[in-house]
């Protein structure tokens, strides 16, 4: 595979941004390598700036579910810009995507739209705190939340204890407002709930964590965590910026029909342009500014092109038999390779509607960060570098998920999960 214009591209980026990149993965330091620099996507597919064409399982990162420039998205968005690519003020798009959530969404009463997945959970955080007049929050090892100040901390050195600053420039006394448990454990969040009485505002996760591998939870163990927040006079979050609308419509309050206090929201709302929103019930969401005291603001808020290429895109993920048909494609490609490998191999697939994790581990459930071997991530780089020389993408970290969209054909899936399963067998 070719890639001298990228990395000619990427030669010129090194001198403009720290690390070639304008966000870290993409550097391809977990993979080796030179980063791709791509010019189009249509379809499932993507090229780079060599030409060299690749089937697309990134989907930047989730949010195209309908995947590249698909047309009734691309022409939402052309004829809105006609008319103005931003105001700082309201228009009906923003009621009408605003509308078509909440009425097909039977956990949210109120919605805000901001410009980012971080800045969703940063503000349903403030939310929180505001709301409860309570500061510390609860979060997760192996969940990713942004990157917020009081939401870059790793786990201290206790098994239930203060946080540590997991960047420089957090400083130590944002980090000790977050405790950092365990996930799958819910004797820990009991005892810190009870360590930190009153103290503790709310608890915020990805319901199906999948920033950190697919680490997926226990019906029963979420609804652990509602039952103590309720308990103890705090909020849950369950921060959906990938799994809503990727896991059904309403995502992974739905498919798990529990009622979280918060949710957020990430850029499948708008298409995958930038776009990110938080929502509740009305008796929360009256504590926003201006009908209350919790502030935050954004000029880009309810940007007509995102409004607009949102509504075209929930429209059509609200086509009859929409989601089933993407979950029974991505469990057809993962049972082909499930049983197309052989058993001694290390390879493990967690999957879940169109979102599936290749790990290179015999374990039969990985829940927990701490579960995942780290040298595992050797045979996942070798089957990257493998799948781009013969045409296939995939984002690259082993830590990574994979997601299926609407254009992926059945023949394209079977072959990916041909070579694959070739790759598994050359290297058993």
């Amino acid at each position: 595979m070719e890639k001298i214009k990228s990395e000619k591209l990427y030669k010129q980026a090194l001198d403009l941004f720290p690390g070639g990149v304008n966000s870290p993965v993409r550097a391809f330091k977990s993979v080796g390598g030179t980063p791709l620099f791509f010019e189009k996507g249509q379809g499932s597919h993507v090229w780079d700036a060599d030409g060299n064409e690749f089937i697309d399982f990134c989907c930047s990162w989730g949010p195209l579910i309908l995947v590249h420039a698909h047309p009734t998205i691309v022409d939402a968005i052309t004829e809105t810009a006609k008319k103005g690519t931003s105001f700082g003020a309201p228009s009906k798009l923003e009621n009408e995507l605003g509308d078509l959530i909440l009425s097909n969404h039977r956990f949210i009463e109120k919605i805000r739209f901001v410009s980012s997945g971080t800045e969703a959970t940063m503000s349903a955080i403030r939310l929180a705190r505001g709301y409860t007049n309570r500061d510390k929050i609860i979060k997760f090892e192996g969940c990713y939340h942004g990157h917020a100040d009081h939401l870059l901390v790793k786990a201290g050195s206790g098994l239930v204890t203060f946080g540590t600053s997991s960047s420089a420039g957090v400083p130590e006394a944002f980090a000790k407002e977050t405790l950092v448990l365990p996930l799958n454990d819910l004797e820990k969040v009991e005892k810190t709930f009870h360590d930190y009485k009153d103290q503790i505002a709310c608890i915020i996760i990805e319901p199906i964590p999948a920033n950190n591998g697919l680490l997926l939870q226990t019906k029963e163990y979420l609804e652990g965590l509602k039952t103590i927040c309720k308990n103890n006079g705090a909020l849950l979050i369950f921060d959906e910026v990938i799994s809503g609308f990727r896991v059904g419509f309403e995502g992974a309050a739905g498919h798990y029909n529990i009622s979280p206090d918060i949710i957020t929201f990430g850029k499948i709302i708008g298409g995958g342009l930038p776009v990110g929103a938080y929502a509740a019930s009305n008796e929360i969401m009256k504590s926003i500014s201006p009908e209350g005291s919790v502030y935050q603001a954004g000029t880009l808020s309810g940007n007509p092109v995102a409004m607009a290429a949102g509504i075209a895109q929930l429209t059509a993920c609200l086509q009859s038999d929409f989601y089933e048909n993407l979950a029974n494609k991505t469990k057809a490609f993962v049972e082909k390779i499930r049983f197309g490998t052989p058993s001694p191999f290390p390879l493990k697939i967690n999957s879940i509607d169109s979102i599936f994790w290749l790990a290179f581990d015999n374990k039969d459930t990985i829940r927990s960060a701490d579960e995942i071997n780290p040298d595992s991530m050797n045979h996942f780089n070798k089957l990257h570098a493998f799948l781009l020389e013969n045409g296939v993408y995939f984002g690259p970290s082993g830590y990574e998920v994979g997601f299926v969209s609407a254009a992926h054909t059945e023949e394209e899936l079977d072959k990916v999960a041909k070579l694959i399963i070739g790759f598994v067998n050359s290297n058993n």
